[in-house]
């Protein structure tokens, strides 16, 4: 903490892992039972249904979920902040959004300690679902859902760029949690050939190979690769799901994908 600074409370970020509750790790539950307050958040991604309401009979406190203006505006919970310990809980690793790391930094400067508890996250679980070596990965690209005069081709133009350089792309999937709507895997392909039709650059065609994990940690979980022609109109369940564009794969990842992820 900074010299001179006033001493506040604390804010401890958990991460929860994937799926459910049960994706938490023993020392953010023990944080979390620590807690004076407990906050949480799930539109930068969420768990399945019911999580919540168990997790807070595991804890004996209420968990007030907070909207995506309410953590961008942060106002309650830094006030929560001053004098006692808050944890804010987030679906996956709470690192892995920027929105995360903006409010860490605004805790720091109004003089609140703050720690973060990592947990399972997807940008490593589905990788390592589909075999694939996570170095080999370049830059991660969220497709978001189309709306009326917006519809961007930069997640085209990330998969192209990784696929220059050999490299694999993960594309994550548009969540609309004010409308509980969550982009799948379909609607995910869908729009990466319309977005090859226009820009055209000739990355993608109906033979290209690409992955398909849902619900990455689950006990159900889905993994599957193929070409795009035959895997397009799969049904692979309720949500969460995600994308990998593979680049040039090493004879073991190829020898995974054939044996967890079904490809021929």
């Amino acid at each position: 903490m900074t010299a001179g600074r006033p001493a506040h409370g604390s804010l401890v970020f958990v991460g929860l892992g994937l799926d459910d509750e049960r994706g938490m790790t023993l020392r953010g539950l023990e944080e979390a039972k620590a807690a004076d307050v407990v906050f949480a958040e799930f539109y930068t991604s969420t768990l399945r249904q019911g999580s919540i309401s168990r997790l807070e009979k595991a804890l004996g406190k209420e968990i007030r979920v907070l909207s995506r203006q309410e953590v961008e505006d942060a106002s309650a919970l830094l006030e929560a902040c001053k004098d006692g310990k808050v944890v804010l809980l987030v679906a996956g690793d709470p690192m892995a959004a920027t929105t995360h790391v903006d409010l860490r930094i605004r805790a720091h400067a109004a003089g609140t300690r703050t720690s973060v508890v990592h947990g399972p996250s997807v940008f490593t679980s589905v990788a390592g679902l589909l075999g694939l070596q996570h170095y080999k990965f370049g830059r991660t690209t969220t497709l978001p859902f189309p709306q009326e005069g917006y519809s961007p081709t930069s997640p085209y133009d990330v998969v192209c760029e990784n696929i220059s350089r050999r490299l694999h792309t993960l594309v994550l999937l548009d969540i609309d949690a004010d409308h509980s709507r969550y982009m799948t895997a379909n609607e995910g392909l869908h729009l990466l050939m319309d977005l090859e039709g226009r820009v055209g650059k000739g990355a993608l065609t109906k033979d290209t190979v690409v992955c398909v994990v849902a619900r990455a940690g689950s006990d159900d979980a889905v993994v599957r690769a193929g070409r795009i022609g035959d895997i397009l109109d799969e049904d692979f369940g309720p949500p969460l799901h995600s994308i990998v564009v593979p680049g040039k794969l090493h004879f073991m990842e190829e020898e995974a994908l054939r044996a967890f992820a079904g490809l021929s």
